[in-house]
């Protein structure tokens, strides 16, 4: 296993249900620690142009009651900002996007660690939870946090693109298909029915498989 693969054992993954006025949510949480200070993390994860490097091109007024929108991805408003702590956004995709926020927290642990956890909280149609589960978008945050790990270490790939269609790339996801299927499991969901939404979800990540 390589080292950029490996980066998915750091990870701890939840899966959850809450209750919020439009219904029923599903939750989904990822932790892990990174070597770095949480002021620089918060920069990472708060600096328009940081935020590029790692994750994707935004735009927007990114300050408290802004907007900003991801390219190609989500967009919403910036709900909660705590500096170096806490920032909750709602996380808009689609014409009809429904419930749907995204909540990261930081917690120092000395002066060059940092907790940090993630928390995406959505209302999710039945049919699209029963067909990918939580890996739908557990998927695509494990290789946030994979990105987010690599810049904070400076060892981003030279080509981000061409990495995403490696051999590397398609490990990685698989075993995060994998990984999100046991926290299903974990949350009370039964075999044959995580067994199916980790073939699907891996499918979609990982055609031809």
């Amino acid at each position: 296993m390589s080292e950029i693969v490996d980066q998915i054992n750091h990870v701890h993954r939840k899966v959850g249900t809450r209750e919020v006025p439009e219904g029923e949510a599903r939750t989904v949480l990822l932790r892990r620690a990174y070597d770095a200070a949480i002021e620089d993390v918060w920069d990472a994860c708060t600096d328009q142009e940081r935020i590029s490097r790692w994750f994707l091109p935004v735009s927007g007024d990114l300050k408290l009651g802004g907007h900003y929108q991801l390219e190609g991805n989500a967009g919403g408003e910036i709900l909660r900002c705590e500096p170096p702590r806490l920032l909750a956004v709602s996380w808009l995709f689609g014409e009809n996007p429904g419930f749907s926020e995204v909540e990261v927290r930081l917690t120092a642990e000395g002066e060059e660690r940092t907790v940090f956890e993630l928390e995406h909280v959505a209302v999710v149609p039945p049919g699209m939870w029963d067909q990918f589960g939580p890996g739908a978008v557990g998927v695509g945050w494990d290789g946030a946090l994979l990105g987010l790990a690599l810049h904070l270490a400076d060892a981003t790939p030279a080509d981000p693109e061409a990495w995403q269609a490696s051999d590397e790339a398609r490990e990685f996801m698989t075993r995060s298909s994998e990984l999100w299927g046991a926290a299903y499991e974990a949350s009370g969901a039964p075999a044959d029915v995580v067994a199916s939404v980790v073939r699907a979800t891996t499918e979609f990540y990982v055609p031809n498989a």
